[in-house]
């Protein structure tokens, strides 16, 4: 069987035409309501929002009340989840404009609540209604949908000033920054270090009797340096090396000029006070106290 010719153009139309259609966005059962804090349910306003269609009679947002919207979304009508759905809350007359987005689920069912402490103090010192809208979009070819869903009125407290407003943050020049780092430690006062050194120097010979009094031998001090010179020289002479080091740290030196000496030094006093204590051991097994 073959069709006429004008039939099948036709068809051939109307088929072009249905796969260039893009899909829309939209939504469907969306209410918005006022809730006084404490009226309990069905105290407050209610009403059913249209798409492509704005609420008659504005809607009022009273200071301790709560707005609210639910709806849901969908694409071609299919409820779907968007990239991106928020309501637009604009000043028709200075344009400035905030948004509050959805809490939308994966079967698109989305929720939003504002107070008057969510707004800006810019929007509440409007002298008319702001204009609320919803946007719905998303990812691909699907046409997304803006359009005015009511007026919101703002009916501040009497009683409250409004907030004082922020002031917008503006790019540009800087005024120059001194940057002031912190002193460098100064040593104590003279007389305290005096005081100090003193005490240590009166100190020394009370150690040094204490020391013969617990039997020390002076006698093999000589027999000490005639068995290993070079060790107890370099343990003694390393030794006088860092308390020079913490003087030179103590005076004028700060912590990276010490380090690499005292390190030095350091080692110097591991190996050679490591082969004297051998020889000191050495006089011990032999029994010479």
């Amino acid at each position: 069987m073959r069709l006429p010719n004008q039939l099948l153009s036709s068809l051939l139309v109307l088929c072009a035409a249905s796969l260039g259609v893009a899909a829309t966005w939209g939504f469907e059962d969306a209410t918005v309501s006022v809730n006084k804090r404490g009226a309990g349910v069905g105290g407050g306003f209610k009403e059913k929002i249209g798409q492509n269609k704005a609420l008659s009679k504005p809607v009022t947002l009273g200071a301790s009340e709560t707005l609210k919207i639910l709806l849901t979304t969908k694409e071609d009508n299919k409820a779907k989840r968007p990239h991106q759905a928020f309501l637009l809350v604009q000043d028709p007359q200075s344009k400035l404009d905030t948004s509050f987005a959805f809490q939308v689920k994966e079967n698109g069912k989305g929720k939003i609540e504002l107070t008057q402490k969510d707004l800006p103090t810019q929007l509440l010192s409007s002298t008319g209604p702001l204009d609320a809208s919803l946007i719905i979009a998303s990812f691909g070819s699907s046409k997304p949908y803006n359009g005015k869903a009511f007026d919101l009125t703002i009916e501040l407290d009497s009683g409250s000033p409004l907030p004082a407003s922020e002031k917008p943050l503006r790019y540009g020049k800087l005024p120059e920054i001194h940057h002031i780092f912190k002193s460098d430690p100064k040593s104590p006062p003279k007389i305290i270090t005096l005081v100090f050194a003193a005490a240590v120097i009166a100190a020394l010979p009370i150690l040094l009797g204490a020391w013969i009094s617990l039997g020390a031998n002076l006698n093999h001090f000589s027999k000490a340096f005639s068995s290993s010179p070079i060790p107890h020289a370099l343990f003694f002479s390393s030794i006088l090396a860092m308390e020079g080091v913490f003087f030179m740290y103590y005076t004028s030196w700060n912590l990276f000029q010490t380090l690499p000496p005292a390190f030095g030094i350091g080692l110097v006093t591991f190996l050679s006070g490591s082969r004297a204590l051998r020889e000191v051991q050495g006089r011990r097994i032999a029994g010479l106290r």
